[in-house]
């Protein structure tokens, strides 16, 4: 499947086949997709938790208003944040490139970092989580299977199932498998003209 294809079909499936196992070789894969997705500084702030064991995944579900396509996808993932990534060993991120370029953006990942504060931390931990979110659920599209992402769930305890360490946030919770029947027909979109503007908002 093309990325227009994909991108055309991916729907957010609440029903599932709970007996579908994915390979471990296409949840590799699909890792390995994701980890592609772009991060500010390159700082790949982005943390997930892949929840395969069925009594974690029905505390979720209880955490997640009994959802069931949190027990039923055959993966749940936690999408999170690391907030403090950009101080830990920032070299690590450029360890590849030439050392002109190492020497020029290490640095600027501490000076940029430091100065930014906390809210600014939050803001690009969303955006990093948002990006990477996308591109899972695209490449699983791509690679025949469905998803489903969801904010509707209890923070504080999906925190504490998970582990969450501190200076972490969860972003949103992702299901991903086979459908056992397909989503609603979408359910309405707004036209161009309402969403996409040329230069600047019209006054």
């Amino acid at each position: 499947m093309n990325t227009h294809d994909a991108i055309e079909a991916r729907r957010a499936v609440k029903h599932y086949d709970p007996n579908f196992v994915m390979s471990d070789t296409d949840i590799d894969r699909l890792m390995d997709l994701t980890l592609l997705s772009p991060t500010s500084f390159n700082i790949q702030h982005w943390r997930f938790v892949l929840v395969r064991d069925n009594e974690l995944k029905q505390q979720l579900r209880a955490a997640a208003w009994d959802q069931a396509q949190v027990t039923d996808a055959n993966l749940t993932i936690l999408v999170c944040a690391d907030l403090k990534a950009w101080g830990k060993e920032p070299e690590r991120y450029w360890r590849n490139a030439p050392q002109q370029t190492q020497d020029m953006l290490v640095p600027m990942i501490s000076g940029f970092y430091s100065q930014a504060g906390p809210q600014m931390e939050r803001d690009e931990a969303m955006r990093s989580v948002g990006i990477a979110s996308q591109t899972l659920m695209l490449a699983a599209k791509a690679m025949g299977y469905d998803s489903c992402p969801m904010i509707g769930f209890d923070p504080v305890k999906v925190a504490e199932i998970i582990g969450l360490p501190d200076e972490h946030v969860i972003g949103l919770m992702i299901t991903v498998g086979k459908a056992l029947k397909p989503a609603h027909s979408r359910g309405g979109q707004l036209t161009k003209d309402e969403v996409v503007f040329i230069d600047r908002f019209p006054s």
